[in-house]
């Protein structure tokens, strides 16, 4: 399921897109000023938000920079205003698309739609340092040395990497690579990291994955 972040403070619009994006199949997380979805972002991954301009606390601008210094997640503005120079400002700061206010619902899916088809197309082959994940020939690289990783490694390295910079707690990771089902404990998380470790760091005096302690795991930029 895609995780969707809606920044919007009317909350009659909030509401009523929160609603049609699951009814769609989408979770979606509402912050209602652009300071606390910033935070919800950094606390949490998501596949792509959705960013009113006009914003308490934090403007859309603003919060958008904040987002691009972290993140490449996809982001769709959300204005009032038909005003060109608002459309360039969002385009020139890292948004990919945006939608003035009143909108159709049918176009603003049809438009994340999109968005994320481009997002899985693009982000078939992740990479940091010297590490390379190929998630169409699921190969992993260390300095063009072949890693065999486990499927279950694997998953858990490209969670990681596709939310590069942001801390993933062990209950999310759980969640995502075993599914709701899984009846261990989120202690599995760590041993895989270590096996992780094992594989991709030791060998290669390499360091990639950090520990946050009592929360959970992130691969971030030095």
């Amino acid at each position: 399921m895609k995780r969707i972040l809606l920044i919007e403070d009317e909350p009659q619009i909030a509401r009523f897109v929160q609603l049609e994006l699951n009814h769609e199949g989408y979770e979606v997380t509402v912050a209602n000023d652009g300071r606390d979805g910033l935070e919800v972002f950094k606390a949490h991954p998501f596949d792509l938000v959705l960013l009113d301009i006009m914003l308490p606390s934090l403007n859309g601008i603003e919060v958008l920079r904040r987002i691009r210094q972290l993140s490449n997640v996809p982001i769709i503005m959300l204005t009032a205003r038909d005003s060109v120079m608002d459309k360039v400002s969002g385009l020139d700061n890292g948004a990919d698309d945006y939608i003035t206010k009143p909108f159709a619902i049918e176009e603003l899916l049809a438009r994340l739609r999109n968005l994320l088809r481009k997002q899985v197309s693009q982000t078939s082959v992740l990479s940091y340092k010297s590490l390379v994940l190929d998630l169409n020939q699921h190969e992993c690289t260390v300095n063009n040395n072949q890693v065999d990783l486990t499927k279950k490694e694997f998953d858990l390295l490209h969670m990681l990497l596709k939310h590069k910079n942001q801390v993933l707690s062990r209950e999310l990771l759980i969640e995502k690579i075993w599914g709701y089902e899984f009846d261990g404990t989120t202690n599995s998380i760590d041993v895989y990291v270590r096996y992780l470790r094992a594989k991709i760091e030791e060998p290669f005096d390499e360091k990639f994955i950090h520990t946050v302690r009592g929360v959970g795991y992130i691969i971030k930029d030095e």
